[in-house]
């Protein structure tokens, strides 16, 4: 009987999964780092954030994604960690609010494992960079969790007395939570 109902559901379940996913779920998805001060991690995460994505699991070389984030919207676990990271020394969100990201390129890494390359852009300053990830579909939605590091310094992110690494370290790990539906109905297989 389990045999039967396995067979009967297989259908369903590719069906699900050959639905590009591109209606994305802000109130499920979650943009967040974790950086060091004096050795010591301090979690945080932008709360404002748009991504715009289009994921065919079935053609996932013609993804496209595009991640905007407002810089004004971080919190970094204090009210006076926010205000002090907004300011000219860090983000400088009165001449750069936006961050943003650009997919060029993705790769298939096997299993639901890729790779995401593109353009990451921070106060005037442009970088490539990789990002591994997990695709999977899960109740009619794709999720995406994964990250990369980021070199701080590389973006004039702590200028001034902030440079210093022994204070705040150049590596910040940028984790990332995406969700997604789908606002076409999926192909038959």
């Amino acid at each position: 009987m389990k045999r039967f109902v396995l067979i009967l559901l297989l259908p369903l379940s590719l069906a699900v999964q050959a639905a590009p996913f591109d209606q994305v779920r802000l109130d499920q998805s979650r943009l967040g780092f974790v950086s060091k001060q004096m050795a010591v991690p301090v979690e945080g995460q932008f709360r404002r954030f748009d991504v715009r994505l289009h994921f065919d699991p079935a053609r996932p070389q013609a993804a496209q994604a595009r991640i905007d984030i407002d810089l004004a919207s971080i919190d970094a676990g204090s009210k006076e960690a926010n205000e002090e990271v907004v300011g000219k020394n860090w983000f400088n969100v009165r001449e750069f609010p936006t961050a943003r990201f650009v997919a060029t390129g993705l790769k298939p890494l096997g299993g639901e494992r890729y790779e995401v390359r593109g353009t990451l852009s921070i106060k005037g300053k442009s970088r490539e960079v990789a990002a591994p990830f997990s695709f999977r579909p899960v109740g009619g939605q794709g999720v995406f969790e994964g990250g990369f590091t980021l070199k701080r310094l590389d973006f004039g992110i702590g200028e001034g007395p902030w440079g210093d690494t022994g204070i705040v370290a150049d590596d910040v790990q940028i984790k990332f939570r995406i969700v997604a539906g789908s606002a076409k109905p999926a192909r038959k297989p």
